[in-house]
This record gives C-alpha cells, sequence and structure tokens, in this order.
C-alpha cells in the first residue's frame, strides 16, 4: 500500500468535484475547492474519521468494498479506479465481472434525477446505487450483502417479501422474465462468472427456479410498463426507461408515472413519506 500515493489521489479528486457534481447543493459560502471530507465519506457511507486519517497517510488499509464505495463517491473513471485500487495495495477489479462499481455517466444522470424513481443494476439484478424516490417505492436494498442483493436470487430464494411488490396477476411472467434475464446474463459473461455461480446457487435453493430455467428463454427484463404495490400508497402504474452503458455491464432505469395520473400523486406522496410507515 502507498499510502502518499492514495492520500494524494483522494485529496485531488475530492477538490475536483462541486457539490452539484454529485447531486449535493452548494450550500453556504465554501473556504476550500471541492467536495468536504466529511461529504465524500457520507457518500461512501464510511465514518469522516477514517476518511480523515485515509487522506492524513495514516488510515489502514481499505478494504476492496471500501475501496469501491469511494469509486462511485469520488465519481472515478474504470482507469481512475483501477489506479485506485492499486496504490492501496488490492488487484484493480476483473472488468469483465460484475461489482460495486458504477459509471461516471450513469451515477450522473442518477445525481439529477431527483423528482421520479431511479437505480443503477447490474447484470444479475443487483442494485448499484438508488435515490431516494427509488427507496421509498422498491424498498431501500443498501443493506443487503453477498446473493441477497441480487432481485433475481431475492425472488425465488425470499418470495414471500420480495414479490409483494407485485400483483399477484403478474408474478409467474416476472418470474419467466427474471430468469430469462438470468440466462442472458450468463451467455455474455460465461460458464466461469458469477452468473454461472448465482445459477448453480439458485438450482440447489429453490425448485421452481429450476422450471422455468430448463425452457431456455433469453430476454432482458425491462418491460415498458409495469404496475408495482406499495405497501402505504397501494398500486403505482409507471414507465420504464433503460439506459445502458456502452459495454450493457450497467443499466439505469427510470420509473416514471404519466403526467397528472394518480400514480404521478403517489410518487409525490412517496417523496413526502420516504420509507416511513403510515399510522392509522
Amino acid at each position: 500500500m502507498d499510502r502518499d500515493a492514495l492520500a494524494d489521489f483522494l485529496l485531488v479528486h475530492r477538490s475536483a468535484l462541486r457539490p452539484e457534481d454529485v447531486g449535493l447543493s452548494p450550500g453556504a459560502r465554501r473556504r476550500t475547492a471541492g467536495l468536504r471530507r466529511e461529504e465524500v465519506a457520507g457518500l461512501a457511507v464510511i465514518s469522516t474519521d477514517y476518511y480523515t486519517r485515509l487522506e492524513q497517510r495514516r488510515g489502514p488499509q481499505p478494504s476492496v468494498p471500501v475501496l469501491g464505495a469511494l469509486a462511485r463517491a469520488l465519481r472515478l473513471t474504470p482507469d481512475e479506479r483501477d489506479y485506485l485500487f492499486r496504490v492501496a495495495g488490492h488487484s484493480a477489479p476483473d472488468r469483465g465481472e460484475v461489482s460495486d462499481y458504477v459509471a461516471p455517466g450513469l451515477q450522473r444522470v442518477l445525481d439529477r434525477l431527483t423528482d421520479t424513481p431511479a437505480l443503477v443494476i447490474d447484470p444479475l439484478g443487483r442494485t448499484l446505487v438508488q435515490n431516494d424516490l427509488a427507496r421509498a417505492l422498491l424498498g431501500d436494498v443498501a443493506g443487503l450483502r453477498g446473493w441477497e442483493r441480487s432481485a433475481v436470487y431475492r425472488w425465488f430464494v425470499h418470495p414471500g417479501s420480495e414479490r409483494l411488490r407485485y400483483p399477484k396477476e403478474d408474478r409467474d411472467r416476472q418470474s419467466r422474465a427474471q430468469v430469462a434475464s438470468l440466462r442472458a446474463a450468463l451467455g455474455t459473461a460465461g460458464p466461469r462468472s458469477q452468473a454461472a455461480e448465482l445459477v448453480r446457487v439458485l438450482s440447489a435453493r429453490s425448485e421452481e427456479f429450476v422450471r422455468p430455467w430448463a425452457a431456455h428463454e433469453v430476454a432482458r427484463r425491462f418491460e415498458d410498463h409495469k404496475v408495482l404495490v406499495h405497501p402505504e400508497v397501494g398500486r403505482v402504474e409507471v414507465d420504464c426507461q433503460a439506459l445502458f452503458t456502452e459495454d450493457e455491464s450497467q443499466a439505469l432505469l427510470v420509473l416514471t408515472a404519466a403526467p397528472r395520473s394518480e400514480a404521478e400523486g403517489k410518487l409525490r406522496l412517496l417523496a413526502v413519506l420516504g420509507t416511513q410507515t403510515l399510522v392509522s
């Protein structure tokens, strides 16, 4: 681990960003250029003290998840992210595998979407980052780890909770769509990928998964229109648009309601409620 190179790199990239670059309000007059240390720490979901020690060349070696979070917070390009990993004493991530890294272009677009649900996902259905309205509508997945972060895993292994977000009449179609999407990811990534490992895990843990998997359907899961069910506001009809990275390894999903519709009103209510529960 090269503490000097790591500290200098973090400082330079923190100083190069403005609050509006990462979806924050500029706020009061600033004494220094760029983001504050506490803002970077907040974006990376680490303590300010921990981040400060990294910049002051006295922190411990950052873990791979922490480095991934810092790469997202600082909006690093893939080459910059790889450099960050190496100076911190880790191998650069395999760009052919899914990871927690979010493409800067998608992240910048997401930062500007504050009035409609939006999230970035990878080919295994893992939510990499979501805005406040997406958390309110779809649930907060930030605390999930391992395969639990994959929507297709939760769909088949924990159907009681995951499927409540969809109407009963749509759940069979959603099951087929989840499996078809995973097969598309496997076809791209190959037999030694995390997609293949997820298939093995699901085959062992869910008999329900095995049946549609044997049908060999292949398709992406981004239908144009969907109905979601929220525990507080009920059914919400939204249109789904997907914006892919050039290599199609990540997608920004934006969910919009028709103007002046009942669903638009429900999304406004969710913007106020957040993840709170209404008390009757």
